[in-house]
């Protein structure tokens, strides 16, 4: 009786396993990119001719979720396959936690392809639309009624290079109460300069209409730079020469 193993890869989200993860040489590999058709095939031969040993990455990979993943553990051990998971080591001990995980991460897994499709179409993220823009049918939109307010905050701190001043002047001038913190996001937020960003890290330049130019977000960039070797009292103090003038 031989030896198999089974891996699922979603192309969208991670690569396939190499080779060396497998400590008991399998003799044959089913492997499943996107789809489930080499899981069926397995279910199909292990019916035929079930195998001594079956080995997973991980249980997940078994289905979609926790009840998908239950069933066909069970239609497997029904077979008397013994079946070894590498990262779940003690599966039967926590097998309820197991599936519980795998079908909170479920929603988590959902939300990421999602992700993956927008950025390989360059579509904006799932979720609101920041403050100044709208949602279009395929990208951002300059909101008419908020993207001046955006501009004059940007505007604004490049004339004072002062969060705190500039978080004021947009209450006292607009009514647009924010903090500090939201307002170094707004002026670190890629969407601003035109560009999305996917989950913190991927950036696809040039998707939208900007609301500051690339010369003006080089210079914010500098200032930030420049308020960092400062005391954080100083760097958000109402003059930009606190902290340097005495």
């Amino acid at each position: 009786m031989k030896i198999i193993a089974y891996t699922y890869t979603n192309p969208l989200l991670d690569s396939p396993p190499d080779a060396s993860i497998w400590d008991h040489s399998p003799e044959q590999v089913y492997q499943d990119f996107g789809n489930r058709s080499q899981r069926q095939q397995l279910l199909r031969d292990c019916q035929e001719t079930p195998p001594r040993l079956l080995i997973l990455r991980r249980l997940a990979e078994l289905g979609d979720n926790g009840t998908e993943v239950s069933k066909i553990l069970q239609s497997l051990e029904a077979l008397d396959i013994d079946i070894i998971a590498l990262e779940d080591p003690d599966y039967k001990l926590n097998f309820a936690k197991i599936l519980q995980e795998i079908s909170k991460n479920e929603l988590s897994n959902r939300l990421k392809v999602g992700h993956a499709h927008n950025r390989l179409q360059a579509l904006p993220p799932p979720g609101k639309a920041p403050y100044g823009y709208r949602r279009g049918k395929e990208r951002y939109i300059l909101d008419r009624s908020t993207a001046p307010v955006v501009k004059d905050f940007f505007d604004r701190f490049l004339i004072s290079a002062s969060l705190r001043s500039t978080v004021r002047y947009l209450e006292k001038r607009y009514g647009k109460k924010i903090s500090v913190a939201t307002a170094h996001k707004w002026l670190t937020n890629p969407v601003y300069r035109g560009d999305l960003c996917y989950l913190g890290q991927d950036i696809i330049p040039d998707t939208h209409t900007p609301i500051i130019s690339r010369e003006e977000a080089a210079q914010i960039d500098r200032i930030l730079r420049n308020n960092r070797k400062l005391p954080p009292r100083s760097a958000s103090a109402p003059r930009s020469l606190a902290g340097l003038v005495v």
